[in-house]
């Protein structure tokens, strides 16, 4: 069998080159140290982790079963990438003015404090950005504003239980309690889901060398967890302080229900 082929030419050619092939490309020439006679071998050499990454992929798939043909070649440069860029950053500046004006029309004084919070969840993940020396790329963009979308979210099932307390006849502080104590299992169930799905986008960017989804995959959960920072510690003790301060009478005016 060819194990065996292959053993028997291992052992008779010891301390000779090894040239592997590839749609008639050589891609590695190694040297033969000793017999190979299970079949299974090891390439040794200076690599980085990009390019052993690239040659056991080489190695693991094959050639292509069919011939490839360019039929188009395009050159993307400098100018248009940070064009790119640039209208990603004004469109999610844009889009978080839109949701900030929804949150405060729509649940009225929570709305406020969600909004506030919002504004430490960016200020700390991008601390950790630039702390971190992480360059923010169109995908880590991508990841950003979805875990921006997370957060939010906790916020708003928050917001809704309180509002269904409050009209079951229940005190605001109760209301107020019992609201996180009812959304947290569905806020701990979706972030734990997110940073599931960032883990296994991270493992297939680092094993299929795709880099752009492991950017994705990283932003998304580094947003996650700060998120979910924000709505435990920030929300929730600023929401306690502004009903301490303020006590509001009028339900349908300042909770919208």
């Amino acid at each position: 069998d060819s194990a065996q082929l292959f053993s028997d030419y291992t052992g008779s050619h010891v301390d000779q080159y090894l040239a592997i092939v590839l749609d008639k490309e050589v891609i590695s020439v190694p040297i033969i140290k000793n017999q190979i006679s299970d079949g299974q071998g090891v390439i040794q050499g200076k690599f980085t982790s990009n390019s052993a990454n690239a040659l056991a992929i080489q190695l693991r798939y094959g050639s292509l079963p069919v011939p490839l043909k360019i039929v188009e070649t395009r050159i993307v440069g400098p100018t248009l990438g940070e064009d790119s860029l640039q209208k990603s950053l004004i469109a999610g500046i844009a889009g978080m003015i839109i949701v900030i004006m929804f949150m405060i029309l729509y649940y009225r004084l929570p709305g406020i404090v969600a909004d506030t919070s919002i504004l430490f969840y960016a200020a700390i993940a991008f601390a950790i950005f630039k702390y971190f020396h992480f360059t923010l790329t169109l995908p880590g963009i991508a990841g950003f504003m979805l875990s921006t979308g997370a957060a939010l979210d906790a916020n708003i099932l928050v917001f809704e239980r309180l509002k269904e307390e409050l009209r079951s006849g229940r005190t605001l502080a109760q209301s107020v309690e019992q609201g996180w104590k009812r959304a947290w299992p569905s806020i701990r169930d979706s972030n734990i889901a997110a940073l599931i799905t960032s883990a296994i986008l991270f493992w297939f960017g680092s094993t299929f060398g795709a880099t752009i989804v492991k950017g994705f995959s990283l932003t998304l959960a580094i947003g996650v967890i700060v998120s979910l920072f924000t709505a435990i510690f920030v929300t929730r003790n600023l929401l306690a302080l502004v009903l301490q301060w303020f006590k509001p009478k009028n339900y349908s005016r300042w909770f919208g229900i």
